[in-house]
């Protein structure tokens, strides 16, 4: 029986966590090995809460700062900001999140990423502003270099 709540409680973590990501990282859902271990850790965080005498709702909050911790932060979701604020036009919704998981995987952008230290807390940080407008302008010589016309691009 016991085991029986173990796998309901990690499959609730689980879910939660792969819900959470197919939001806000969808472009990490491929990673299992991540997702599993991240979700044992809440399921054993839960349990050692519960075990110090926490009530259930107190064990699950802390649960789900193990759960999130690292991914407050998203690249995609700051790319389809970006795309959405600085291209609304050219981009009618659904294409900022379709082209946003396309640009995800250019060197370009990972290195506009790279050069910033994103932490839980990076998009209340100074530095957001300057990484928004750093890939605002990376987007726009992408479109440029590769001649789509879609961005950037002024009416007459």
């Amino acid at each position: 029986m016991k085991t029986d709540n173990s796998k309901k409680e990690l499959s609730y973590f689980r879910l939660k966590l792969e819900s959470y990501m197919s939001e806000h990282h969808p472009e990490r859902m491929s990673d299992m090995e991540f997702i599993t271990a991240r979700a044992d850790m809440a399921l054993t965080a839960y349990c050692d809460a519960v075990a110090q005498g926490f009530n259930h709702l107190e064990a699950e909050r802390i649960a789900s700062e193990v759960l999130f911790s690292g991914l407050h932060f998203s690249k995609y979701d700051t790319l389809v900001s970006v795309l959405e604020d600085e291209f609304e036009r050219e981009l009618p919704a659904p294409f900022p999140e379709r082209l946003s998981l396309l640009l995800l995987a250019n060197k370009a952008v990972q290195a506009t990423f790279a050069g910033y230290e994103l932490t839980d807390t990076f998009a209340s940080d100074e530095q957001y502003d300057r990484l928004y407008t750093e890939l605002t302008g990376t987007i726009v010589l992408l479109t440029k270099s590769n001649h789509l016309p879609i961005i950037g691009q002024t009416e007459g």
